[in-house]
């Protein structure tokens, strides 16, 4: 069967070319690429078949595709319906029982080396990986399955990541991210509890119009999206520089909206896209609503210290009560040198007066 290209699409749909366009430079700036892609883009999405997706789950609480279901730009119906060809997912599906798993062995082999793989959740290793099953079949087992024939494989979600919850001390199933399972696909980590959907959204665009990965960080996660910490795009940020932090949830700081890092805000060693993208189309994120970031993109961040527990130090700074000190100390000397600079020009001034004045 003939795969029609995004611009088909627009075409069948009696839409104009103009609007093809503009839905090419959304699509430029939701993948995190600069102006000067989006001919690039146009000209994918114009010869580029829509990608098939398979989308399987694991051990995990389907929050992942409850987020990208709430994504805004585009929405998450248009990207279903016209965007991707989504040939199975549990969630979104209508069709179910044997049929649907028909369904994807018949997708698996029609589009064989074609098809984007997308996957929530994690593995369990433990007892021959019996605590979550699919389809009669281990996780594992389809897991593997799907992922052998796959062009890309896109780890949706921290469980699928790195375990997330279930990998938690003391991983009575033995969960796992899929990493180890995929032999050799290609592979994106997209993690987050859950992910931004605009991100996991981006994620999938740039595989399906450029036929390739985008760029990874040492991780194996998209630079676009994870190339900056929270703390570095935190609208709190100058709070911390000044060394002005909220003790407590209730105190003048907090209602101030003073820097959170010692209610254990995370930020300092969390990289995502929170700061920039936001949620629920760019209206807010955790930091912004008065709650500290735990870092739920991070590998083990249920394991961390307990959660709302201070960070002992940061990076080169090292301990956050002498972050205060140095900020007022600095402030000190700005206003001596100051007062030294003021008093320096009035009798520059003063001078050049009685200068002029002896000369007339």
């Amino acid at each position: 069967m003939e795969r029609e290209s995004l611009w088909d699409h627009y075409m069948k749909k009696g839409m104009s070319r103009r609007s093809f366009v503009k839905g090419c430079i959304a699509l430029t700036s939701l993948m995190g690429l600069s102006t000067d892609m989006v001919i690039k883009v146009v000209e994918a999405a114009e010869k580029t078949p829509l990608p098939v997706v398979v989308w399987i789950h694991g051990h995990e609480c389907t929050g992942c595709d409850e987020s990208f279901i709430r994504s805004g730009s585009p929405l998450a119906s248009d990207l279903v319906l016209n965007e991707i060809a989504l040939e199975y997912d549990h969630l979104l599906s209508a069709a179910c029982g044997e049929p649907f798993e028909a369904h994807l062995d018949k997708t698996i082999q029609q589009y064989k080396g074609k098809y984007i793989l997308a996957v929530e959740g994690a593995t369990c290793t433990k007892d021959n990986g019996v605590y979550c099953m699919s389809g009669g079949h281990t996780f594992s087992h389809l897991l593997q399955k799907a992922s052998a024939g796959a062009a890309a494989v896109v780890a949706y979600g921290s469980c699928a990541a790195y375990g997330g919850i279930q990998a938690a001390k003391p991983n009575p199933t033995g969960s796992s991210g899929i990493s180890q399972f995929i032999g050799n696909a290609p592979l994106v980590k997209v993690p987050g509890c859950p992910p931004i959907p605009e991100v996991m959204t981006g994620v999938i665009m740039h595989i399906a119009l450029f036929g390739s990965i985008p760029p990874l960080d040492n991780d194996g996660r998209p630079k676009q999206f994870y190339g900056n910490r929270i703390h570095d795009t935190c609208y709190r940020r100058p709070f911390f520089d000044a060394g002005m932090f909220a003790e407590t949830f209730d105190d003048k700081g907090a209602k101030a909206g003073w820097c959170l890092y010692k209610l254990g805000c995370r930020g300092p060693e969390t990289y995502n896209s929170c700061g920039n993208l936001r949620w629920f189309q760019g209206m807010s994120y955790p930091i912004q609503s008065g709650a500290p970031c735990i870092g739920c993109s991070n590998a083990n961040f249920w394991d961390e210290d307990p959660l709302l527990t201070r960070m002992p130090e940061y990076g080169p700074l090292g301990n956050v009560d002498k972050i205060g000190a140095a900020a007022a100390g600095a402030m000190a000397v700005g206003v001596a040198a100051h007062a030294v600079v003021s008093v320096a020009q009035k009798n520059m001034k003063e001078a050049k007066e009685l200068a002029e004045k002896k000369g007339e």
